[in-house]
């Protein structure tokens, strides 16, 4: 594998990052509420799914009231 200078590093570097599709104001805003969205949903189902399975295994053990 050959070197590469690091001025010929820095301008492959400026290069690839010109071909990058970057996303817009709206497309970030509505990806990062989304995010929020599904965090907010996976933090309720797993509380469920822990309360159900705290529950099996009091009944299980007879710790359970």
């Amino acid at each position: 594998m050959a070197k590469t200078s690091p001025g010929e590093f820095v301008r492959q570097v400026r290069q690839e990052i010109s071909r990058v599709t970057w996303p817009t104001r709206k497309e970030t805003i509505v990806t990062t509420i989304m995010v929020f969205i599904m965090v907010f949903v996976m933090s309720i189902f797993f509380l469920l799914v822990d309360q159900v399975l705290s529950m099996g295994v009091g009944w299980i053990l007879g710790i359970g009231s």
